[in-house]
Order: structure tokens, then sequence, then C-alpha cells
């Protein structure tokens, strides 16, 4: 699988993570990178061994120059995914698509289009399908460990300090700029939760709003930058104490501190925060994302589930309850503790997770285990390796936008 050369299309975290896998992992190696930020580009050029005639700095240069490797990573903004991704599934290139597909349905149907035009293999980073823990579960629901699936809770435990980087101060703050909460973030969840049940639900409500991160919670007395502030100690979402901590630790240091400055010092730290977005107080930012919301679905044979999304918690793995007939599973990303009914029996299943519920984690070794299976698709021809295509991509997200007008509108709708 050596063989299997990439196009690194955007090489911010999430394309330095795959790219990165690829090449340790020795399945694949990058031979082309474009990315519009110097330092990036540079970066990754001399991480790669890219040579100096493929690396641009700009998508469109990089597709000028024809199909140039097997496969290509795009990474790019959520909303500059469409362009390079039709323009590379035009041009032959097998794909791997960052989360979400597109902001919007026409963009994301666009892509699926293509893919299945030029008869590409398209696989979008639902990387929580492909982790241990994830198989595990979907092995005892297909075996029929619990009976008939009745009933599911899930939490997505987003956390408050990475709902305050990523998503008030962060490039997913505004869905003008990026998409809403529940495409950006939450598609994950919604795209498992389909995964686990194997079928679309016939409809779907959604209920949330943007609570806390707002003018009108804005403690009497704080400063516009927490640099400045004389609440800063005192205060949960202090950025000083999150990307100052950050120092030392190299794994802190690639995400979150990272998409805040290159520097690793705390002069260079407080600078960034000084000039930059992210040292902004949470309640003086432009940001319109809702930081809770919940999502009900129900299948056409009945069954129910709700899914919950919070900024309000620890940033832990996802929790989630399974209710069948014959059976009970509690699962908290790590461990399944499943019920027999017909026994009264308990037993605990370790599916060996691996690493933490975060980016800079791996998600529990979903992104791993993702790459892998892309690269032994490209490298065999078998699309029969990845547990989603493009069209089923498609569809999973169209239950992300159904819920989202649901929530918009305060209705119930039904999907056809």
């Amino acid at each position: 699988m050596s063989g299997v050369t990439l196009a690194l299309v955007g090489a911010g975290l999430r394309g330095q993570s795959y790219a990165r896998h690829a090449t340790v992992a020795g399945l694949g190696r990058v031979t082309a990178v474009a990315e519009p930020d110097a330092y990036r580009r540079e970066t990754a050029a001399a991480e790669f061994g890219i040579s100096p005639d493929r690396v641009y700095s700009d998508w469109t240069q990089l597709a000028a120059a024809g199909r140039v490797a097997d496969a290509a990573i795009i990474a790019t903004q959520d909303q500059l995914h469409m362009d390079p991704a039709v323009r590379m599934a035009d041009l032959g290139y097998h794909i791997l698509l960052e989360k979400p597909m597109a902001p919007s349905e026409q963009e994301a149907t666009a892509i699926a289009d293509a893919a299945e035009r030029n008869k590409i293999m398209l696989a979008v980073c639902h990387v929580l399908r492909y982790t241990p823990y994830t198989r595990t579960l979907k092995r005892l629901l297909d075996g029929g460990r619990i009976g008939r699936l009745v009933s599911v809770q899930h939490l997505e435990p987003v956390g408050w300090w990475h709902h305050a980087h990523s998503f008030v101060r962060g490039h997913w703050r505004r869905q003008d700029t990026s998409a809403p909460m529940l495409l950006t973030k939450s598609c994950h969840d919604i795209d498992w939760l389909i995964h686990l049940f194997g079928r679309i639900p016939a409809k779907v409500s959604s209920f949330g709003n943007l609570t806390h991160f707002r003018a009108s919670e804005r403690p009497e007395g704080a400063a516009d930058r927490c640099v400045e502030c004389p609440l800063e100690p005192s205060c949960p979402y202090s950025a000083k104490r999150l990307y100052l901590d950050c120092l030392g630790d190299p794994d802190s240091e690639f995400w979150p501190l990272s998409a805040v400055t290159q520097a690793r010092t705390e002069e260079g730290v407080l600078q960034a925060l000084r000039t930059g977005p992210y040292g902004r107080c949470v309640y003086a930012c432009d940001n319109d994302v809702v930081d809770h919301q919940v999502v009900n679905m129900e299948f056409p044979d009945g069954a129910t589930c709700s899914f919950t999304m919070s900024a309000f918690t620890p940033m832990e793995h996802r929790r989630t309850r399974l209710l069948g007939t014959h059976g009970y599973i509690d699962g908290d990303g790590c461990t399944l503790r499943l019920t027999d009914f017909r026994t009264g029996l308990e037993e605990v299943v370790d599916p060996h997770a691996e690493g933490g519920p975060s980016a800079g984690d791996g998600h529990g070794g979903g992104d791993e285990a993702l790459t892998d299976a892309f690269l032994a698709a490209v490298a065999t021809g078998d699309p029969a390796l990845l547990h989603s295509d493009a069209t089923e991509s498609l569809a999973t997200h169209r239950v992300v936008w159904a819920a989202e007008r649901a929530r918009a509108t305060d209705t119930v709708v039904h999907l056809g």
C-alpha cells in the first residue's frame, strides 16, 4: 500500500492529522500540497518531503496540474469544500473529505453527484463509524444481543472550554461564515446514530438556542479581552488559563494552541491573545451558533432517538443508552455495559478504545482507522472497505438539515 499517493488540499489541523497518519503508518505518501497559509504550506512540504514543483498556494493550481496523485485529502474550511471536491473528482482523484460535506444541501449534492459521475471513491470523515468502540457496538446490535432496538438516548458533551475555543472565538462560531452547530459539530453524531439504526428516520424535531455566550450574560466589569480583564482569574472561559496551560505539552501545543499561534512561549501566547480572535471575552464575540440543542428522531418502525449536544459539560467521550426489546446497553465511549433481560445477567464489554474523544486525540482511534480503510480501499480498488460512501453521507447530512429546519421553524419535519 506504500504506492498510494496523496494530494493534501488544506494543510490545517485535520489535514495534517490524516496525512501524518498515512505517512507514519507507511500506507501512503503525500506528494503534493495546496495551502494558502505560507507557514502551514512550507511546514507540510518539509515534513512530507514534497517536491517544490508540487507545492501550491491554491487548490486551483494543483487542479491545473492534472491528476498528480491517486487520491486527495480535502480538509479546507467548510465553505470551501464543494469546488475542490467536484474538480478533483472530475480529474479522477479518490477523495477523503473532511466533514461536513458542505454547508448546504445543494453543494453537498453536487459533490455526491461528482463522485457518482466519475465513479470515484469518496469517504466523508465520519470517523466515529470507524472506532473499535463503534465496531463492537454495531456487532452487538446486529447480532441481536438486545433484541430489536426501540429507543436511544445520546449525549455529545462538547466541553465548556472546547466550545469557547471553536464555537465562540474560533472558526465555527457563525452560521454565515461556517454553518449551524448541528452540522459543523454534530453531523458526526447524527450520522453515527443512523449507522446504528441502519436506516433514515421518518421525521425529526429539534430545539436549541444560544443561551449563555452572548452580551446579556456578560458579568459587570468584564473587559473585552481576557488579558485585560479583572475577572479573568475566576472565569471558567479564561483564554489565558486555557492557552498558557498548553505550553510544554506537545499534544496541546498541536491542538488547540496551534489554532491560536505558532508561538511556544508565554509572551508569544499573550501577544496572540492581545491581538487575535482567541483572546476575546466569550461574552463580547460575534458568535451566533447555538450552545445547546436537542434532536428527536422517529424511525419508520416507531423506534425513537433523542440526541443532546451541550457546551456545558467536561470534554468527554459521547455517552449512549440503547434500549432494546431483550436487553439494554449503556456506553461511555470506552466500555459497554450490556444487561440481558432474558437471563438478568450483566456483561461489561471492553472494545479497547484508543485515545481520547477530541480531534487532538484522534477521536478514539477513529481518525487512524478511517485513514487506513480509505488507503486500503484506494490501493485495492475495493469500496466495500469503507463504512459509508458519498450517497450515504449525503443522506445523513440531509437529516441534519431537516433537524435545523425543524428548530428554526418550530415544526416536525417529515423526511421522504
